[in-house]
């Protein structure tokens, strides 16, 4: 049986992060453990670009201009939606969720989910870089990963 899989190196690549400025006292802490991520993998810095959206709806606009242009190996979308007492919370994570997939599936290019929903702030904390880990990092390790499975398919 042949089994592909991708590594955790930069090779060539050139990342990009697509981050929403609201909640950005979280988001920060996610776009530091994603560049540091990267930048632990062997990718330089110079080979990752930030984009800034105003939040996390707008991640999948700006994670598709950025995959149509072909500049880069995979894209990692950083964002946190915290439960408020309306429905906008459920609408938002939603076509957030659903449009960041729609990239990745249409243009063939890795985008990888890291949005943080969570019920409320301490939640939101604990998965930027506390007891939950630094989800940002995480969506890192599967864009690296991902852009190293994809020359194999």
């Amino acid at each position: 049986m042949k089994v592909l899989e991708g590594k955790l190196v930069a090779g060539k690549g050139r990342f990009a992060i697509v981050a929403s400025r609201f909640n950005e006292f979280i988001v920060s802490k996610l776009i530091s453990g994603a560049e540091d991520t990267f930048v632990r993998h062997g990718v330089d810095t110079d080979d990752i670009t930030l984009v800034w959206v105003p939040g996390a709806f707008e991640l999948p606009l700006a994670a598709m201009k950025l995959a149509q242009s072909g500049k880069y190996s995979a894209i990692v979308c950083l964002g946190a939606v915290i439960r408020g007492s309306t429905s906008h919370y459920e609408l938002v994570c939603s076509e957030a969720a659903k449009g960041i997939a729609q990239v990745g599936l249409k243009t063939g290019v890795p985008v990888t989910f890291g949005v943080v929903t969570t019920e409320n702030i301490e939640q939101a904390i604990e998965r930027a870089g506390t007891k939950a880990g630094n989800k940002g990092a995480d969506a890192a390790l599967t864009a690296l990963e991902l852009a190293n499975l994809m020359p194999q398919l």
